[in-house]
């Protein structure tokens, strides 16, 4: 059942939002060559203990880290490692979630390490744009798969492709509510948009086929192909005067 936020449970998801936001805003200005990805989760996790706030993902279904961290055809949840070395020409993508009293803030970018590829550089800004195309679709009256349409014509007409496996999520008092959020789908289908509800856009995005496989890790999604994969996330509330982000950055850019 999907669950419409009054206005002092969304001040609530700000206010998580806003923490979610500035801890993994911290921890990619950590991002380089030579910096483990284990490193980055003890930093996100040490951070949460400072703020007072208790890391999503840690425990989720047994997943071992604070952190999903990603790197290059990695698709999602990513097992950060003190073995797994960060070198020039990566991408990462980081997928960081928090609790605080009781709500959830959720969101994940991808970013270069050093200096990267052309390719890798127009992957990240399409998916990023990606994103956006979905949240504005984040209106009341507007319909659910409306979002995935906007996302998928938008990195399609790039000759990218839309991961099916994973999709976005409601969120709220759980990290994932009802309803599921395809980052693909018909233009005019799906529940009605209403306002109050809140929801995880993120669209994953492949250079090559939308074909993933996890690990044996039992965790870790990679790209069929091999081809190199972006990530991209806000918690977004629909709101009277349109969709509303409450995972920005604390320099306000939108991802």
């Amino acid at each position: 059942m999907v669950t419409l936020k009054s206005e002092r449970e969304l001040d609530l998801m700000r206010k998580a939002g806003r923490v979610a936001a500035q801890i993994l805003h911290e921890t990619v200005a950590l991002v380089g060559p030579g910096v483990t990805t284990g490193e980055l989760d003890r930093f996100a996790e040490g951070r949460c203990k400072e703020l007072g706030v208790t890391p999503a993902f840690k425990g989720y279904h047994q997943f071992p880290a604070c952190v999903c961290i990603s790197v290059n055809n990695e698709v999602v949840h990513g097992i950060p490692s003190p073995k797994r070395i960060l070198k020039d020409g990566d991408i990462v993508g980081l997928d960081f979630g928090i609790i605080r009293e009781g709500w959830y803030g959720d969101l994940a970018r991808t970013v270069p390490v050093g200096s990267v590829s052309s390719e890798a550089k127009k992957l990240m800004e399409v998916t990023r744009q990606g994103l956006n195309c979905g949240i504005e679709q984040c209106r009341d009256g507007n319909r659910l798969f409306d979002i995935g349409f906007a996302v998928q014509k938008h990195v399609e007409g790039y000759g990218y492709s839309v991961v099916r496996e994973f999709v976005g999520h409601g969120i709220g008092r759980a990290l994932h509510e009802e309803p599921q959020v395809p980052n693909f789908g018909s233009k005019g289908k799906g529940m009605l948009l209403k306002v109050g509800m809140v929801l995880a856009i993120e669209p994953m995005i492949n250079v090559g086929g939308h074909e993933v496989k996890v690990l044996s890790d039992g965790w870790t999604a990679v790209t069929v192909d091999g081809s190199l994969s972006a990530h991209f996330e806000h918690t977004v509330a629909i709101t009277p005067s349109g969709p509303e982000i409450l995972t920005l950055f604390p320099e306000g850019e939108n991802s």
